[in-house]
């Protein structure tokens, strides 16, 4: 890819801030050079200039006629070294995060915001709490509790010996068994708060420069009014109503000094989170071993189990206070922590997790473990929980959407419902299927829990959970082939179309179907909002359903139906071995994919897009998601910003691709009026409107994306028909400015072969956007309507009126 040239000859210093999207991109690449020098950051995410351009600020007669390229890389933020490809086990909380996000635009109506918020972060709660259960499920049920109690499972598995209860030894008491097994998901959970709070270290402790360069009135100007992202004012949490022109309506959300850095409920969370888990473990220990002590002589004192119980009923209440205050703080930078708070709830659930074990291990000569572990009805408790709060979800979703009723918004503003079901579901997956193929080694070649002797089988609700899984890809059969038909239907319908704006004489029917098939298959994006109702309704009913079938039959599907019509009860035996197949399928895709992500590092940029597109939001609702690589992007691109037109007093265009123009937008709005004045915005393949807007239109809504046009001096975006990811921005003309679409990008750029294209162009879609020679010609008129430079100035002037903390300053 090589960066546009020519550029206006008047106007003084300029500086072309490239920002890459999805996938990554070398500075090589971006730049055009092989030579290039990394001329600010580190090795995770940088800047970085060609060689010959190192030394660009004190040779400005060099750059008369063209602006000096350089190119931030951030790919590394999301795809670096292979450890991160593990963070794919991860998807459901990244998933749950998102749908914190989507809610509906709203004005003057606090209270559902918060309420929306409160029961987002619930969800991801339940989902903390359903990870924690599976790992229990596999140590303590499935292999400390049911094969270790069993002799024909202990028989051919010499590790679990020790623990067997035929022998006798000291851990073959069922209690010490558990107490054993705890160690494995209580090290899990660990694991989980030693992630967050070292992923919080590397990326997101970036604090915005927050009045960087701007005098009192523009601190005064740009300071935003209290505003708690899903949780606070709601006359504040919005901006879309900014077509009236006063100073708060100007900083929309993302432009807020905190929204970039949420330290603090980061911190709050991820301490209830893990105390969470904590109380998971040692309510499954606590309850196996209260259960059996009451009424039976010799157990230890039935007190002890109570006190226990009891703790754990206080912490969780505490728990769940934690998790529903109040949001993030986004008015200025929160740099508070709640010490008290962060310290002990995680430190006293362990100590009460230590007691429960203590406990199970008493000694009770006479305990004999059979069935399922105590509490296998958790999973249907969680279940029903979370289908509630979904369907809690939707109602608030529904009544914030009501007032606006914006046409563009995801599904009518219920995408945050729909991705918070999305985000049970796969946490439901990858708990039932881990269950389902450690049952299924365990037990041998059979369906778990259909064998007649079968001595190992998960819970029912988890059989029956996965039997649904081949009867929602059915359902979903009937969408895609609709959607295929009016693929191929449109695709015949463009074909004039694309032979008439070509102006094609000696059309190629080849041809024409290859262009019209790339803008049919791109618009199919577009079906993308309907296509998840559609998952998310169906998973919602089939779960309700699965629910009621293990509750009503207490038995597996395949033995639930003995007795029905033959055709009946082979459906159901059929889906319940499929299915079982299936999520035990999922699940290794899910470890055979990360173990390959980590040796490849293709494959490893492939995850990357995916982390490129979920892990843009901080984390406001799950702590244990995959980190907000925005937290460090957005400060680093911002101060670079500020840093360089307040050095050189030059003009700058800022111009992003996909995934970097939300990044570049993102910054922008950070910047001081001041800085806004110096800077334009150049879009293109960008997903703002088409994806972001929909999906998220408290923050890319019509309102903010207007207000950004208003307050950038000008701002550009370029788009192909043939883009599956990018689109129009939807900004119309304000005042002096013109709208921020331009015509749409023929692609390819011309229909046949010339004698200046003697070879047939390729149809670019969503890359290459350089390549098209508007590119250049409007970066040019970009730079051309910004106000001329001023005189550079002194170095010891700039150092002088530096902040004393900043260390954004040019190197070049």
């Amino acid at each position: 890819m090589s960066p546009a040239t020519p550029a206006p000859k008047s106007g003084g210093a300029a500086l072309e801030l490239l920002v890459h999207g999805v996938g990554g991109a070398t500075p090589q690449d971006m730049l055009g050079d092989p030579r290039t020098v990394r001329v600010t950051g580190d090795t995770t995410a940088a800047m970085h200039r060609r060689t010959d351009d190192l030394d660009a600020e004190d040779h400005p007669e060099r750059y008369a006629e063209r602006p000096v390229p350089e190119a931030y890389c951030w790919s590394n933020l999301t795809s670096g070294n292979g450890a991160r490809a593990l963070w794919l086990l991860l998807l459901p909380f990244m998933v749950a995060n998102l749908a914190h996000w989507m809610r509906p635009s709203a004005k003057g109506r606090p209270g559902l915001v918060r309420l929306y918020a409160v029961l987002v972060r619930l969800v991801a709660l339940t989902l903390t709490v359903l990870l924690t259960a599976a790992a229990c499920e596999v140590a303590l049920d499935l292999t400390a509790w049911q094969c270790a109690g069993s002799a024909v499972c202990t028989e051919d598995r010499s590790w679990l010996g020790f623990l067997s209860a035929e022998r006798g030894g000291w851990w073959s008491q069922p209690g010490r068994r558990l107490a054993l097994a705890a160690v494995v998901p209580a090290a899990l959970v660990g694991l989980l708060w030693y992630l967050s709070n070292r992923t919080w270290s590397a990326y997101e402790a970036q604090r915005p420069p927050t009045g960087y360069d701007a005098g009192p009135a523009e601190a005064a100007e740009s300071e935003p009014v209290r505003a708690e992202s899903g949780s606070g004012s709601s006359a504040t949490a919005d901006t879309e109503s900014a077509d009236a022109a006063t100073p708060t309506e100007l900083r929309p959300a993302l432009g807020r000094p905190g929204f970039w850095y949420g330290r603090r409920l980061v911190a709050r969370l991820r301490a209830a989170h893990t105390a969470a888990g904590f109380l998971t473990v040692a309510a499954a220990v606590t309850g196996a071993a209260a259960r059996h002590d009451r009424g039976v002589a010799g157990a230890p004192p039935a007190v002890l189990a109570w006190l226990l119980q009891a703790a754990f009923v206080v912490l969780a209440v505490v728990v769940l206070w934690v998790v529903c205050r109040r949001g993030r703080s986004e008015k200025r930078l929160d740099l508070r922590l709640e010490q008290a708070l962060v310290s002990w709830l995680p430190g006293a659930s362990l100590v009460l997790l230590a007691l429960a074990v203590l406990h199970a291990g008493w000694s009770r000569p006479a305990w004999r473990s059979s069935g399922v572990l105590p509490g296998d009805a958790a999973f249907g408790v969680l279940t029903l929980a979370q289908g509630g709060l979904v369907v809690a979800l939707a109602v608030v979703a529904l009544l914030l959407h009501r007032p606006r009723r914006e046409t563009r918004t995801a599904l009518y503003g219920l995408g945050g419902p729909a991705v918070a079901m999305l985000a049970c579901a796969l946490g439901g997956v990858m708990s039932g299927g881990v269950a389902q193929r450690m049952a299924d080694w365990l037990d041998g070649p059979g369906t778990p829990g259909m064998g007649a002797g079968s001595s190992v089988a998960p819970p029912v609700l988890l059989s029956w959970q996965a039997s649904v899984i081949p009867v929602l890809l059915l359902m979903l059969l009937a969408p895609v082939i609709f959607l295929a038909v009016r693929t191929a239907r449109e695709a015949r319908r463009l074909g004039p179309v694309v032979e008439a704006e070509y102006g094609a004489e000696d059309a190629d029917p080849v041809r024409t179907a290859r262009i019209a098939a790339g803008r049919a298959t791109a618009g199919l994006t577009d079906a993308a909002p309907a296509l998840v109702g559609i998952v998310s309704g169906a998973t919602l009913l089939l779960g309700a359903g699965s629910v009621a079938g293990a509750w009503a039959s207490g038995n597996v599907p395949g033995r639930a139906f003995d007795g029905a019509h033959p055709a009946i009860a082979s459906a159901a035996d059929t889906a319940q071995a499929l299915g079982s197949w299936m999520i035990g399928f999922g699940f290794l895709l899910f470890v055979t994919w990360g173990r390959r992500a980590y040796r490849d590092a293709s494959a490893r940029r492939t995850i990357g897009i995916l982390w490129d597109v979920g892990t843009f939001w901080p984390r406001a609702a799950h702590p244990f998601a995959p980190p907000c690589y925005a937290e460090r992007a957005v400060p680093d691109l911002t101060w670079r910003m500020s840093s360089w037109t307040r050095r050189t007093g030059g003009r700058l265009v800022i111009s992003g691709h996909s995934q970097g123009s939300v990044l570049a937008a993102a910054a922008v709005w950070q910047l001081s009026p001041t800085t806004r004045g110096r800077v334009a915005l150049l879009t293109y393949g960008s997903p703002l409107e088409r994806l972001y807007g929909r999906w998220f239109p408290a923050y890319f809504g019509p309102g903010p994306l207007r207000a950004l046009h208003r307050t950038v001096h000008c701002w550009s975006n370029l788009y192909r028909a043939t883009d599956p990811i990018g689109g129009p921005v939807r900004v119309p003309a304000a005042g002096a400015k013109p709208a921020v679409d331009r015509a749409v990008l023929l692609d390819p750029v011309v229909y046949g072969r010339t004698h200046a294209h003697p070879l047939p162009e390729p149809i670019l879609g969503h890359s290459d956007y350089q390549a098209d020679p508007v590119f250049a010609a409007e970066r040019s008129v970009l730079l051309d309507r910004l106000p001329p430079a001023l005189p550079r100035q002194r170095e010891g002037d700039a150092d002088e009126q530096a902040d004393q903390g900043s260390s954004g300053r040019s190197s070049g």
